[in-house]
């Protein structure tokens, strides 16, 4: 999947909503506690995309692999359901900024094992949930 956004910040604090801010634009229907506060992101390599769960859990949905801060994050891992299946992904968040504006670019590169209907059925419904997430982190910048 690919989507772009462009929104009236600059990349720096793009990147910090983006890495610091989840919990306040992330859907909570897309979350396993269903409260996206439980969110954070360790921008570094190594760090952690997790959630904090009830009684004191956790899961991890993915592990940096690139951080440049103000121009790019890079995750590897299945988000939500995928991460039950026999696949693996790269999720990227681009920034491009240029006098006060910034262009997110979001891919999200999947590949491996699905019993059944394969890796391509799951396509729609990963773009349509992260590009909603875009959409939802271009919104709140641009109330901030």
């Amino acid at each position: 999947m690919k989507a772009t956004a462009d929104v009236a910040a600059p990349a720096p604090r793009v990147y910090q909503a983006l890495t610091e801010r989840i919990g306040a634009w992330w859907d909570r229907a897309h979350t396993y506690s269903g409260d996206a506060a439980n969110l954070s992101i360790d921008a570094r390599a190594g760090g952690c995309f997790c959630e904090r769960l009830p009684g004191g859990g956790g899961v991890r949905h993915l592990t940096v692999v690139y951080a440049d801060p103000g121009r790019l994050l890079r995750m590897s891992g299945g988000l939500g359901p995928l991460q039950d299946l026999a696949v693996t992904g790269v999720l990227s968040w681009k920034l491009t900024g240029n006098a006060g504006r910034t262009t997110i670019e979001v891919t999200y590169k999947v590949g491996g094992y699905v019993p059944g209907a394969g890796v391509g059925a799951l396509a729609v419904p990963v773009d349509t949930m992260l590009t909603a997430q875009l959409r939802r982190l271009v919104d709140y910048i641009s109330a901030q």
